[in-house]
């Protein structure tokens, strides 16, 4: 008789899948048989839906209106045979001052914005990207801030290493040309606002100042990123609430690019003043620029551009082309396939009319 010892662990254990339909693979699935009933129809309403929605995005896009000014290479108001680029160059810290005159063709109705754009600057560099403290930006100062920040983390100060705030490369090349535009049809310069420009969402969760009335005091223990000209606390003394890591320059600046080709908004047409409230109208104006961000050092360029927007934002046909392309493609292949489908394709009593005398094809 045998005898049960109790012993069962010793047994080699089964690798048997359990008997469930996911396991043993019975779920139910479907597959789609393609056949020209199916195929055909599908190109067909692809090319005839993309084609209108492509010809409606570009005509939104090309309700936008741009003026784009190059100002990589403006000559200095005060030698006017000196370009900015080399004065800053010759002269690092310095600052040059130039103005360039351009004409807007027509007028520019409704909400007006103002961007900078920079070119071949690589913001989607994954060491650019992440060297920041987001907890310092939220306000939670400490002595020890982010590694990721390194080499932008702090500064030798008589022997002594001092924090930076904010710490990082992103906000230490952070863009610094002041940008006006001076209207001569009104003798005046257009008016300019600096908030409003950044991400609500932004400005309310993701930067902060620290707990306290005295921003000064609060950073008193931090020193200003290496290229900065102010502390963080001198970004906008006149506005409290666009001050310190709630600046939306900063904040704006701080968003990185993905395209080392990109633009960012930099100011708001205050349309509230008299004589520009239905935007900018035709004529003479002048761009004065306060020359800082040297580019030279990536071989990259400056721009200033003023813009409209439309019910689908700003200027860009390229989905617009998209949607057309796409569906000319369809069109063209379900076109292609139906004629095929006629010359060549096989009756349906041929199909059903199959014995063993029936040549294979």
């Amino acid at each position: 008789m045998a005898v049960n010892t109790g012993d069962n662990d010793s047994l080699p254990k089964s690798k048997k899948p359990s008997d469930s339909a996911f396991k043993q693979q019975r779920l139910p699935a479907w597959q789609p048989i393609l056949t020209a009933g199916t195929v055909l129809p599908t190109f067909f309403v692809i090319g005839i839906a993309f084609i209108p929605v492509g010809v409606g995005l570009l005509y939104f896009s090309d309700e936008v209106q741009e003026k784009i000014i190059d100002y990589t290479f403006c000559t200095s108001t005060h030698d006017p045979l000196k370009r900015c680029t080399d004065y800053i160059s010759e002269n690092p810290g310095s600052e040059c001052h130039c103005s360039i005159n351009f004409t807007l063709p027509t007028d520019y109705n409704g909400k007006v914005y103002m961007y900078y754009g920079l070119t071949n600057f690589y913001q989607n560099h994954r060491r650019y990207v992440k060297s920041r403290d987001d907890n310092q930006l939220l306000g939670q100062l400490s002595p020890l801030v982010s590694s990721d920040c390194e080499p932008f983390a702090s500064i030798d100060k008589n022997g002594t290493l001092v924090p930076i705030a904010p710490c990082g490369a992103i906000a230490n090349s952070l863009f610094n040309d002041e940008l006006t535009i001076f209207s001569h049809k009104h003798n005046k310069e257009v008016p300019l606002k600096k908030t409003g420009i950044a991400w609500p969402t932004d400005k309310e969760i993701k930067f902060k100042n620290p707990e306290g009335n005295n921003l000064k005091e609060a950073f008193k223990d931090y020193e200003k990123p290496k290229n900065w000209k102010k502390h963080v606390w001198e970004l906008d003394t006149d506005d409290p609430d666009n001050n310190g890591f709630k600046n939306e320059d900063l904040i704006v600046w701080m968003r990185t690019a993905a395209l080392p080709t990109f633009r960012k908004l930099y100011r708001r047409v205050d349309h509230e003043q008299p004589m520009f409230i239905n935007g900018l109208l035709a004529g003479l104006y002048t761009l004065n620029i306060k020359y800082s961000y040297q580019v030279s050092a990536f071989e990259g360029t400056k721009r200033m551009i003023l813009s409209t927007t439309s019910l689908l934002g700003g200027k860009n046909p390229f989905l617009g082309y998209a949607y057309i392309v796409v569906g000319c493609v369809c069109l063209l292949l379900g076109i292609a396939l139906l004629i095929i489908h006629i010359k060549c394709s096989k009756s349906t009593n041929d199909m059903i009319n199959v014995n063993q005398n029936t040549p294979y094809q």
